[in-house]
């Protein structure tokens, strides 16, 4: 099958196409195979291609073959799915060790790190979400905020905030977008009730603090900002990363939880099914072949577009 690979840690020309042997179900009792149709390109792709994650990956090293999105059909039967299901969700590769990612032509899997994907949700739009959705739906939950509680989100513009603010705001929370300026318009259709644009610090704090005088009940932080803007969180209240490359250290009782995006096949059913009626958006900023990988690191390093970048398979 067709792969591309980290042939070494460094920039986008170490992705390389190759070939390897399909995988085997029979080397992996209760995995199930899925021809790839879609992968998407996350952040954390080309920060582990680039070697600033190396010391996370352990005994891992190049060649291994990236990606964590995926979107397909189910080769073999899995419990609830049949083969020929249309199904999408995201291999926890680095965690598994296995150096075996998505950018490839197909899959082995354990099923309860997939979803069935409905007829309105194309493979492009399916790949852009498993990751970004749970991360944003799994931070939610770490922050168990109660409804109504006023919760900022930064980021808002980029993958994991859109979904942060339209999953807040559908959870009855009053949601202050840290954004773009350009996206204003598209964020409150999203359902945040004020934007704030992106800046310094201090504006932000002074732009937050105009929607919520008496400050804010959560932060997720998807741009990572991290401790300057502990000072817009109420005594008390959570602060979420949406990573743990940048830990706030806690103050005020604010309580510091990190959120690791899991798989979690039943919540990813609940988000496709939203995206398939409409109301979970999703934003793909560029399809292109999986032979173009390295073109679609290029892209996303350069912000090229706002949203997920696609490699079609």
């Amino acid at each position: 099958m067709r792969v591309v690979e980290v042939t070494a840690y460094g920039g986008p020309e170490v992705l390389c196409s190759a070939r390897r042997p399909e995988p085997d179900p029979a080397d992996a009792p209760g995995r199930v195979r899925v021809r790839l149709k879609a992968a998407g390109v996350n952040q954390a792709d080309l920060k582990i291609r680039s070697g600033r994650f190396a010391a996370l990956l352990g005994e891992l090293a190049p060649p291994f073959v990236l990606g964590y999105d995926f979107a397909g059909t189910l080769l073999d039967p899995a419990p609830g799915l049949p083969v020929g299901t249309r199904v999408a969700g995201f291999i926890p590769w680095v965690r598994e060790g296995t150096g075996q990612g998505t950018y490839a032509e197909l899959v082995l899997v354990d099923p309860g790190w997939l979803a069935p994907v409905p007829d309105e949700v194309d493979f492009t739009a399916a790949a852009s979400l498993p990751l970004s959705a749970l991360t944003a739906a799994q931070a939610l939950d770490l922050m168990a905020l109660p409804e109504g509680s006023t919760l900022l989100v930064t980021g808002a513009s980029g993958v994991v905030g859109r979904f942060a603010v339209q999953l807040a705001a559908r959870a009855g929370h009053r949601v202050i977008a840290l954004g773009d300026a350009d996206d204003a318009n598209e964020l409150r259709l999203l359902g945040a009730h004020g934007v704030v644009p992106r800046g310094a610090p201090e504006d932000v704090i002074t732009g937050v603090l105009g929607f919520a005088p008496e400050r804010v009940d959560g932060v997720f932080d998807a741009a990572l900002i991290s401790d300057p803007l502990l000072p817009a969180v109420k005594d008390g209240g959570v602060f979420v990363p949406a990573s743990g490359e940048r830990m706030p250290v806690a103050e005020r009782d604010v309580r510091v939880e990190m959120v690791v995006g899991r798989p979690d096949a039943a919540r990813l059913k609940e988000l496709l099914e939203l995206a398939g009626a409409g109301a979970l958006a999703t934003r793909v900023a560029d399809v292109l072949p999986l032979e173009s990988a390295a073109e679609a690191h290029r892209r996303a390093e350069a912000g090229h577009r706002p949203g997920r970048i696609v490699l079609m398979i």
